[in-house]
């Protein structure tokens, strides 16, 4: 692929030295315009395409100036992942007549450990510099991993390097190296102030062509999603900027040649760049480079709920309609949301005065939240907003969290049963009007015998007509028993719970 020494035509680039010359004939037009066939046209049209052409040298300029500033602080780096994997091993003809030396019997192909050497490259951003040790920025997926870093500085120089730690949910990691040698720190920006149509250049080392500077803009902030593992705590900033592999880890750096995230993937149907690149925003990386630099490891906020954004059924029901949050359909039990007074059916609008527009949004604040101390969170239940205020606790790992269902409260989701749903599943009017919806499998509502489908049509003796009604009985605390009467495929019958 890389052998062959053609040109292909990119349409990025394509697109953006159209841009450029369309805004230097727009002005070479405007003063034919304005001079038609007068003496001075040749004068005028001399002097605009001479204007043109110093204006586009001063962005010249401020493109080599921003170069200057940003590419002597993104490094290379050589890492090396040792595998270790079982083989099988023939059995040579000594051992077959002879035996081995060591009187054990082996059978032919018995697997054997051997150590591989997994090469890798990817770019970092030097972010610290404390007495000797010299910090480096990078994706987890490009160091996380490594046994054995080089780090090499854009003026040659090359130091071995030792990885600090890394944090596989928001996909990042810090290297160290030691020196006493004067190195080039970047500067770190404000990445909340970063807005679509600013120019942004990505700086790193594509497909092992080190320190390339390419320029674009930013397409959209706040994007979410990528191919993070699950519990992916960061969003993303989307540019155009030409990433490809190799870039991971290096910078997206703005016009004042700070950084303002960390290049990280891109979307591609080829595996190359088409224009749609993401950067985690640095501002969600200041934390974990603190934590790594503190404590090798990266603490976050954990609230202890189930979550996501509420459907239209859910918030015409529930009386939020026009509203954003985030929809709480099941909390841990002992958890923080739990002893704050946060309760299933509860839409989070606020923490501390900030906006939450969806659950995503949600995940982030509260990753972001220090553990141990107190916030105030903004809830609407039951059509009244209210605040309540709960200390945070430090999140587990994930499969911790996945593996405390049996904690999970109350372990199920419940939906209006809408005309569409009725036609459907042909259910007759006076069946009911709340449905369950999933149920965790080892949560007390999966214990208690409940199963997707079931049709909700009292609790606690008090009939179910809306999902604002379950949970306004639900969540009352008269009695630590609930006793559900169900539907199940035509038959009515008696589920329980207790709190």
């Amino acid at each position: 692929m890389y052998g062959k020494n053609t040109v292909r035509r990119n349409p990025v680039m394509k697109r953006k030295i159209f841009s450029l010359l369309i805004l230097l004939l727009f002005a070479l037009g405007m003063s034919a315009a304005a001079f038609g066939q007068s003496e001075g046209y040749s004068r005028a049209l001399y002097s605009t395409s001479n204007g043109a052409t110093q204006n586009l040298k001063g962005l010249q300029n401020d493109f080599r100036r921003v170069a200057q500033e940003a590419l002597p602080v993104v490094v290379s780096l050589d890492v090396v992942d040792v595998i270790e994997q079982q083989v099988r091993s023939p059995q040579s003809p000594f051992e077959f007549f002879f035996g081995r030396p060591d009187n054990r019997e082996q059978q032919q192909g018995e697997p054997e450990t051997r150590e591989f050497r997994q090469e890798g490259l990817g770019s970092g951003v030097i972010v610290q510099k404390t007495g000797r040790t010299v910090y480096v920025l990078t994706n987890h997926h490009v160091a996380g991993k490594a046994d054995e870093i080089t780090v090499n500085l854009y003026d040659g120089r090359s130091y071995s390097g030792t990885l600090v730690g890394s944090d596989a949910r928001k996909d990042l990691a810090l290297v160290k190296f030691e020196t006493a040698e004067n190195i080039p720190v970047a500067k770190l920006a404000d990445s909340d102030q970063t807005q679509v149509g600013d120019i942004v250049f990505a700086v790193g080392n594509p497909l092992g062509f080190e320190s390339t500077f390419t320029y674009g803009i930013v397409s959209a902030v706040g994007r979410t999603g990528g191919p993070g593992v699950e519990g992916n705590l960061t969003d993303y900033i989307q540019t155009d900027a030409a990433i490809n592999r190799g870039n991971s880890g290096g910078a997206l750096v703005n016009i004042d040649g700070e950084v303002v995230g960390i290049n990280t993937w891109i979307a591609s149907q080829t595996g190359g760049n088409i224009g749609i690149g993401f950067a985690i925003p640095i501002n969600n990386a200041k934390k974990t480079i603190q934590d790594l630099i503190e404590s090798g490891e990266v603490q976050y906020g954990w609230l202890g709920i189930s979550m996501g954004n509420p459907s239209e059924n859910i918030a015409k029901e529930m009386g939020f309609e026009g509203q954003k949050g985030s929809f709480v359909y099941n909390v841990y039990k002992e958890s923080p949301a739990m002893k704050g007074g946060i309760r299933p059916g509860d839409l989070i609008t606020f923490i501390d005065g900030r906006r939450i527009e969806s659950s995503d949004k949600l995940l982030q604040e509260v990753a972001a939240l220090e553990p141990g101390k107190t916030y105030s969170f903004g809830i609407i239940r039951d059509g009244s907003s209210m605040n309540v205020r709960v200390r945070i606790a430090t999140r587990a790992p994930e499969d911790a969290i996945r593996s405390n269902v049996e904690n999970l409260w109350p372990g199920m989701t419940v939906v209006g049963i809408t005309d569409e749903i009725r036609e459907r599943l042909d259910l007759p009017r006076n069946m009911g009007n709340v449905m369950v919806g999933a149920v965790e499998q080892g949560s007390p509502a999966y214990n208690a015998g409940f199963r997707s489908g079931d049709i909700i049509k009292e609790v606690n003796r008090t009939r179910i007509e809306s999902s604002r009604d379950f949970y306004r009985v639900f969540n009352s605390e008269e009695s630590d028993e609930l006793i559900f009467k169900v539907n199940r495929q035509g038959n009515d019958m008696i589920l329980g719970l207790v709190r």
